[in-house]
């Protein structure tokens, strides 16, 4: 564990998650409830991918486990792409 692989770094490169939401509501309820958060200044949502995406930029470090949190309490779950492609 590091401090990359478990926090989004402020920075305009952010952080993508894939989720397994299907309607495009539930995207945005999902990006209304993680703006709500400290130090989330900036949700992406990238519905044309599979399974569906979104990146979170940040003003401050956010640890992943309060953004998958969030995700989960809405009853969908968010997974951390990788940090770089391969």
């Amino acid at each position: 564990m590091s401090l990359l692989s478990d926090n989004v770094i402020p920075g305009n490169h952010g952080k993508v998650f894939e989720t397994n939401v299907i309607e495009s509501y539930d995207l945005q309820r999902i990006k209304n409830k993680l703006l709500l958060v400290d130090g989330i200044k900036d949700v992406l949502i990238n519905p044309k991918e599979f399974p569906k995406e979104f990146t979170v930029h940040t003003s401050k470090l956010v640890p992943i486990k309060e953004i998958e949190a969030v995700v989960i309490s809405l009853g969908f779950h968010a997974v951390e792409k990788a940090l770089f492609k391969l």
